[in-house]
């Protein structure tokens, strides 16, 4: 199932409020979610965004993909930062190595060369 976090609008003629959401993504706008996590009221001064950092960070760690207006919020929040932060230096990345270990030379074109002479030898 594509999951997306997106907006889905409460609130009456003009005066529309926000939840941010995840939904799947063929469902309508105010269909039913799978989780709320967290609203957007943009008649405030300045606009009110509340998230629930740990959820959505759960949710964009899944793979869930977030609309283009969300993803201004949750930029404006700091949350998409964290994302990929989390994501290149992760907990799995450091249990990996540490650091003692020297980094692998990378290959240069003579190793590929060396293909024909094994394919020469082989027969």
């Amino acid at each position: 199932m594509a999951t997306k976090i997106r907006l889905k609008r409460l609130g009456g003629k003009h005066d529309p409020h926000f939840r941010i959401v995840v939904i799947d993504g063929r469902a309508r706008r105010d269909g039913r979610t799978i989780e709320e996590l967290g609203f957007y009221k943009p008649t405030t001064e300045p606009a009110t965004v509340e998230v629930n950092r740990e959820r959505t960070l759960h949710w964009l760690g899944t793979g869930a993909q977030p609309s283009e207006t969300v993803r201004s919020l949750l930029r404006r929040e700091g949350i998409l930062a964290e994302a990929a932060g989390a994501t290149k230096t992760g907990p799995s990345a450091e249990a990996v190595g540490d650091g003692d270990e020297p980094e692998a030379e990378p290959e240069t074109e003579d190793a590929t060369d060396n293909r024909g002479d094994r394919e020469a030898a082989d027969e």
